[in-house]
């Protein structure tokens, strides 16, 4: 939503309008003209923007094209500059703080962080800086983890950087005192997971691997702190104790963007199937392949996207 701190200037080039807030970027939605005088026009239309350092973050593009079919939706990701876990959180600050002023030159309505590591370390500085909203994985899956009262014992697994920067075990710890929180970073998943061996027995031995120390710890909760473990629900079924609860990022995530774009009023209300442009740093056969993968259809097209000018 637009408030009173945003400088409107209209920019009239080509029939292509928009507003420039204090940022000084082309926040991207569209002005209207009327009775002589500049007005915003209606935004619920305009799309979704979504980034992560890489491919992983579809898994959160399908679970809001199935729970939101309306809405456009506007991928980056950062490809060239993967994986961003083993970066430092300065660099990692650096390279968010590109990938929203790339979507927001491209006139979206709302932000989703749908990274974990850039959720941990980027994203109060991302919400500080730009008025568009900007939502991340952490806060929705941390609250559906709360959701069982009787959770008590919660065990997370996520890649190195988002273990390290204890974004989770904070967050749940604020929220609810005496809970038992164990980390385990799980930094082989990602690969396999890339190389589609998700029901591959080296993918179950590296699972039993990590998941043991956590059952054997007792918990009644697992958190997927990685926008790739999604793909992995059926095989952690198998593997883990039947009353042990799952909570991914993706879904909840999807549930989570639902009710702020209702709050804002920024829901798309026409009744249509949404569009999805994707957007990669680097382009490669294997990212297209892997796109696939993860939205379990065709990605259609794929831009080249030019970060940081």
């Amino acid at each position: 939503m637009l408030n009173s701190s945003l400088e409107i200037l209209a920019i009239v080039a080509a029939g292509n309008s928009r507003y420039r807030c204090r940022c000084g970027f082309l926040c991207g939605f569209p002005l209207a003209e009327r009775a002589g005088a500049v007005t915003i026009a209606p935004v619920n239309s305009a799309p979704l923007g979504f980034f992560d350092s890489g491919v992983g973050g579809l898994t959160v593009v399908r679970a809001v094209q199935e729970l939101l079919p309306a809405e456009d939706i506007l991928y980056l990701g950062d490809t060239a500059r993967l994986p961003y876990g083993s970066k430092s959180p300065e660099t990692i600050r650096q390279f968010a703080d590109e990938d929203v002023r790339f979507l927001i030159a491209r006139g979206v309505k709302a932000i989703i962080v749908a990274c974990n590591t850039a959720t941990a370390h980027a994203l109060p500085t991302l919400q500080q800086r730009y008025s568009v909203p900007i939502l991340g994985v952490i806060e929705p899956g941390v609250d559906a983890a709360l959701a069982c009262p009787s959770a008590e014992r919660i065990g997370i697994i996520a890649t190195r950087g988002t273990i390290r920067s204890h974004a989770y075990q904070h967050a749940l710890a604020l929220r609810r005192t005496g809970l038992i929180i164990h980390g385990q970073a799980a930094p082989l998943l990602v690969p396999l997971i890339e190389e589609n061996w998700i029901d591959h027995p080296a993918t179950r031995l590296v699972l039993k691997t990590y998941l043991d120390p956590l059952v054997e710890k007792g918990i009644d909760t697992l958190m997927l702190a990685c926008t790739h473990y999604p793909l992995l629900i059926p095989v952690l079924q198998e593997l883990l104790p039947k009353d042990v609860r799952l909570v991914d990022s993706a879904t909840t995530c999807a549930e989570h963007l639902k009710k702020e774009l209702t709050r804002l009023d920024l829901l798309e209300t026409t009744p249509r199937e949404g569009s999805l442009e994707l957007y990669l740093t680097d382009l490669s056969e294997e990212f297209e392949s892997l796109a696939r993968q993860f939205l379990k259809k065709s990605p259609g097209r794929i831009h080249r996207a030019v970060l940081g000018n």
